[in-house]
């Protein structure tokens, strides 16, 4: 198996101008966009997606890599909401996830980060995801002084897309992210949401 060597360098510039590009931003969720916009493309294999039995649908995916943060809804902290979406259903922009529910919940419980190589090997695996059926994951939570914001999340529709280089960056994201979220107001401006009428995933379908 090969392994797409993600650069350093690269890297480091792109997190220069993501801070810059969300500082800019004009609120607390337009900010997240401009991180998970990057780091969906960014992050992973390109390579995965030639090798044989790379895909867990057939036909394959139109479209295969994603990313959103999935943010803790105060003040109650039992569900997640999905933020900034990229390449997500759009009925899943602000969706409510049980907290406790797949591998986002397995972050809200452990605060540490996850490197899913193949879905497929993990029983525990839960599809929220709907746009298409993740292969590979990566997941990376948002911590702030000691306090659990959310979680950073990029799949890959490829088995094996995901190195421990991709979620090492994707933790450098995440600290990013976690900045600009309370720079730019993310707790005040996620309390203000209404959520009564908001969907809610409490499983798998």
């Amino acid at each position: 198996m090969t392994d797409r060597r993600l650069d350093a360098e690269d890297c480091l510039l792109a997190l220069a101008r993501l801070a810059v590009d969300a500082g800019a931003a004009e609120g607390p969720e337009e900010a997240l966009w401009v991180i998970t916009r990057a780091v969906a493309p960014m992050l992973g294999d390109p390579a995965a997606a030639r090798r044989p039995d790379a895909f867990r649908e057939t036909p394959p995916p139109a479209v295969g890599v994603a990313a959103a943060a999935f943010m803790r809804v105060p003040p109650a902290g039992t569900h997640h909401m999905i933020v900034a979406p990229v390449n997500f259903a759009p009925r899943q922009h602000h969706e409510l996830v049980e907290i406790t529910l797949g591998h986002p919940g397995e972050v809200a419980r452990s605060r540490r980060p996850l490197l899913l190589r193949d879905t497929a090997l993990h029983p525990s695996f839960v599809k929220i995801l709907q746009s298409f059926r993740a292969g590979s994951a990566i997941f990376a939570p948002l911590l702030w002084r000691g306090d659990y914001l959310g979680v950073l999340i990029c799949a890959n529709a490829a088995r094996g897309a995901f190195s421990e280089r991709d979620l090492a960056a994707l933790r450098a994201f995440a600290g990013l992210a976690a900045a600009v979220w309370i720079a730019q107001g993310g707790p005040a401006w996620l309390a203000g949401i209404d959520t009564t009428g908001l969907p809610v995933r409490r499983g798998e379908g």
